[in-house]
């Protein structure tokens, strides 16, 4: 699975600081979620970035197409 924190974080004008402090998820965890180190983040970390980011956990989630 990957996520499209990073496309949604661009999309709000904020740095990966920036969403850390709005969120409490630790800036080095959103950089391995962001650069793919962290393949299947847990549903609370999502949960948390997505009120950050304000838009639906479902937003974050990127389908891998085959």
């Amino acid at each position: 699975m990957q996520t499209r924190v990073k496309e949604m974080r661009i999309r709000r004008n904020m740095t990966q600081a920036e969403l850390s402090a709005r969120s409490g998820v630790p800036q080095p965890v959103i950089c391995e979620i962001e650069t793919g180190k962290t393949a299947d983040p847990a549903g609370s970390t999502l949960y948390k970035l997505a009120r950050a980011l304000r838009c639906a956990m479902e937003d974050l989630i990127q389908e891998e197409t085959a």
